[in-house]
């Protein structure tokens, strides 16, 4: 995988591990069970670090998001190893390093307004919300999914996210446009839509491919209109769901 080129901006200072374990403390697991699930993390994200992700604050929020909040409970062993995992409905909260390099890949400042289409368990927009200066709106098209992150959510604190459910395919088009998107699941082309509503200058970070098998990961910069494409590589999603994932790309409509 390809980390990406940051832009230098002054980092928020690191969470320091009393910090965390603070944070997390009012969590159904004991001080005991926290603590050690802090130290599994710190040890994650040393490897996230090894494999290139290096933004600051990417590795800052991390160390600080409890995955082991997000996973299903027969699969708290595993709530730190870096892989996915599956949170039902066949879908996945997916591999940290892939949430770490997606995050590093917006680019994110100050003030931007991010969407995320695929809430899944709500880990992934959690990740953004703990930057502390963007925007955050996700979107999860399985009704079962949509309502258990967005209740997770605002158990562990994030209650400034905003969540919807319905089909990710169309965007939020009501808090268009967006500085950057991210898209958890595979399309097998780039939804119209998602591109009409970024930003001037906005990110879009998507993998797209065939369904049960490799894609790439694309990310797409819009320029004075145009969206210019980066292939960042190969990555394993789960399929794109929807009406709009299922309909063939109208003519004009960019793909890479």
């Amino acid at each position: 995988m390809l980390a990406s080129c940051v832009p230098a901006r002054q980092a928020t200072p690191p969470s320091s591990p009393s910090a965390i374990v603070s944070a997390t403390a009012s969590s159904p697991f004991s001080p005991a069970e926290v603590s050690a699930f802090l130290e599994e993390r710190l040890k994650l994200v040393r490897g996230i670090e090894a494999q290139g992700v290096s933004d600051p604050d990417v590795l800052r929020v991390m160390r600080a998001v409890p995955r082991h909040a997000f996973v299903r409970p027969e699969f708290l062993d595993q709530a730190y190893n870096d892989h996915p995992l599956p949170i039902g409905y066949g879908q996945t909260i997916s591999q940290p390093f892939i949430v770490a390099w997606m995050t590093e890949l917006l680019e994110l400042a100050p003030g931007d307004r991010v969407l995320e289409i695929g809430s899944g368990s709500g880990y992934q927009a959690a990740v953004l919300a703990e930057l502390g200066y963007v925007e955050v709106y996700t979107i999860e098209i399985v009704p079962e999914l949509a309502a258990s992150a967005t209740a997770r959510l605002r158990e562990l604190g994030y209650s400034g996210i905003h969540s919807m459910q319905g089909d990710g395919y169309y965007g939020w088009p009501a808090y268009a446009p967006f500085d950057a998107i991210i898209v958890t699941a595979a399309p097998d082309h780039l939804p119209a839509p998602l591109a009409e509503q970024l930003a001037e200058g906005g990110r879009l970070v998507i993998p797209i491919g065939p369904p049960g098998w490799y894609q790439t990961m694309w990310k797409f910069v819009k320029e004075k209109g145009e969206l210019k494409a980066y292939n960042m590589g190969g990555v394993i999603f789960v399929p794109f769901t929807g009406e709009g994932a299922e309909k063939r790309p109208a003519s004009g409509e960019p793909i890479p």
